[in-house]
């Protein structure tokens, strides 16, 4: 447990309170914060319309400029620098609604797996949802249905100020319906959002196979005993794709002595660590800072 608190306490002040750090918003009947920086995206998921929020989301942004018709290049600049310097790492260091789906997961119940082939449909959402529809119908589709969105916005908004209560329609509680599905499937299987629906990821994957931060697996000190797997909030096998389009560099697998870090040709050392037992399950099992 202190392995996972030691990520997601950094993950909730810098996710949460950094993006959203106008709590001043929250006063009823609610305000938006609308300085400079909101003309800025962070590398996480983060709804321009949520009172505290004090930047843009950047899929918000990429729907805006396939609804005008125009290339974001503040956008593709500052993303591709981030991506080819550390792929998805911002998935598992950054992002709140990640951490949430990390939190839920420790909810006991039933599991489910999700298969590989789902952690595609998230680039169909990409192209679809947040390109190709927008583009043609004006609308920014995949803001209207996020259940990030829904959480940190609709919900907040609709509870503090009665005028908008007023103005709550069936697709209010379409977006409730998928909130509540994407909280009851991050009780049964790990990170259902980022794997099979959050565009964000799926543009930050692409750029996990050359980014320069990168994974590696000693082959000769691995027994493959997937406790890497155990503990991956992706449910990774290292020693099958180090360097997986899934991977969101949390790095919560190097408690395993066979996994290591890199930047480009230089190794980054880690933490030494100590072998658990055997008999201790999940994500206690293996190997310990």
């Amino acid at each position: 447990m202190h392995r996972f608190l030691f990520r997601r306490i950094p993950q909730f002040f810098l996710g949460a309170g950094v993006t959203n750090g106008y709590l001043k918003g929250f006063i009823p009947p609610g305000t938006l914060w609308q300085g400079p920086s909101k003309g800025f995206c962070v590398p996480g998921l983060n709804c321009y319309a949520c009172p505290s929020s004090v930047f843009a989301c950047p899929i918000g942004t990429l729907q805006h400029y396939s609804i005008i018709r125009a290339v974001p290049v503040y956008f593709v600049g500052f993303f591709v620098l981030f991506c080819v310097a550390v792929g998805r790492m911002a998935c598992g260091t950054f992002c709140p609604f990640g951490l949430l789906q990390d939190l839920l997961h420790k909810v006991p119940s039933s599991r489910l797996r999700i298969p590989p082939w789902m952690t595609y449909i998230r680039y169909a959402v990409l192209l679809g949802l947040v390109l190709i529809i927008p583009f043609f119908t004006f609308a920014p589709w995949f803001s209207k249905l996020c259940p990030v969105g829904t959480l940190i916005a609709g919900i907040p908004w609709v509870a503090m100020n009665p005028e908008i209560r007023l103005m709550v329609g069936e697709l209010f509680f379409v977006k409730l319906a998928i909130l509540l599905l994407v909280v009851v499937l991050s009780i049964l299987s790990k990170r259902p959002f980022c794997r099979v629906i959050c565009p964000l990821g799926a543009i930050f994957s692409l750029f996990n196979r050359i980014s320069i931060l990168r994974l590696s697996w000693d082959e000769e000190s691995c027994t493959h005993c997937d406790k890497c797997t155990r503990i991956c909030p992706m449910d990774i096998s290292i020693y099958k794709d180090a360097n997986s389009h899934n991977c969101i560099r949390c790095l919560d697998c190097t408690q395993c002595p066979a996994v290591s870090v890199h930047m480009g040709p230089l190794k980054v050392p880690v933490p030494a660590r100590e072998c658990a037992p055997e008999t201790m399950p999940g994500v206690e099992s293996g190997c310990r800072v």
